[in-house]
C-alpha cells in the first residue's frame, strides 16, 4: 500500500520547523563546507604536486628486507 501523499515524516517536520526557526543555518553550512571540502585551484595545485613527489610504500611495512 502507497502511502498518503499528506503524509509527512518526522524527519521532514523537524527540518522544515529547525528551517523556520534558523533561516541562516543553510548559509552556515555552505560556510563550513567550504572551509573543510571546497578548495580553490591554486591549493589543489600544491596538493597534486606534493602527490607527484611522493615516495611508493612497500606492500608490508614491517619488512625490514625490502
Amino acid at each position: 500500500m502507497l502511502p498518503s501523499r499528506l503524509y509527512e515524516s518526522e524527519h521532514t517536520i523537524f527540518m522544515r520547523e529547525l528551517m523556520k526557526k534558523q533561516p541562516d543555518l543553510e548559509q552556515k553550512q555552505r560556510e563550513a563546507r567550504a572551509i573543510w571540502w571546497d578548495k580553490p585551484p591554486r591549493e589543489l595545485d600544491a596538493e597534486r604536486a606534493m602527490d607527484r613527489g611522493r615516495v611508493p610504500q612497500s606492500p608490508y611495512v614491517y619488512d625490514a628486507d625490502t
